[in-house]
């Protein structure tokens, strides 16, 4: 039986959701610890000898160590996933891989200010003109998902792919910002999907920290 893979990172960070929502579709056993946020731990030694940007998530599988939230869902698929969550010809790949990187250079960017000013911002301290900033940048970002799921049920294509993840986790917190959000059909019927799979119940769908 193979060894459980360790997963060092609090489960409410998006970017170590992304893994443990992985794990789950496939069925990876894992040990987390928690570290980073109001655990601290991850500008310490140990975890610095680990991943020198002291950031999270960071796993151990043998002897590998990995970082990079999207690099290591990857790595989870190819290694353990038989096929599942990703598409077999190098174009259905790049597909994948595209939205995976679009994740990290456009979304995140756009949606992250409005996330720390709602969530992680008292309401006496919110800058209420960059809020608003936020909210109409985020809501042009998202339209060009819309767009992509005019013919499309997932990102990639037909069938949930590893590319639903990275933006599937910001979705969550998109849908229970207290926001007023522009109507975007084919981006809340996508939602109701992701939100249907045990997975993203178990490790997405909790409370926003």
């Amino acid at each position: 039986m193979a060894a459980k893979i360790k997963i060092w990172g609090r489960n409410d960070s998006s970017n170590v959701q992304k893994v443990l929502w992985c794990c789950g579709e496939l069925g990876i056993d894992f040990d987390r610890i928690d570290v980073g946020g109001k655990f601290g731990g991850n500008k310490e030694k140990p975890y610095l000898d680990m991943n020198p940007n002291g950031l999270v998530p960071t796993i151990e599988d043998g002897g590998l160590i990995l970082w990079e939230s999207n690099t290591i869902v990857r790595y989870l698929t190819e290694k353990y996933g038989g096929g599942k969550l990703i598409e077999a010809t190098p174009e259905g790949r790049a597909q994948a891989s595209r939205w995976m990187d679009w994740q990290l250079t456009t979304l995140g960017p756009a949606i992250v200010p409005l996330f720390w000013g709602y969530v992680r911002t008292p309401p006496e301290k919110r800058d209420a003109a960059a809020l608003k900033t936020a909210l109409e940048k985020t809501a042009s970002v998202w339209k060009i998902v819309d767009d992509r799921l005019a013919n499309n049920p997932f990102l990639a294509g037909k069938d949930f792919t590893i590319s639903d993840i990275p933006l599937g986790v910001w979705a969550y917190r998109w849908f229970n910002l207290p926001i007023e959000r522009p109507k975007l059909d084919r981006i809340s019927r996508w939602y109701e999907e992701l939100c249907k799979r045990p997975a993203y119940q178990k490790h997405i769908m909790i409370p926003m920290t």
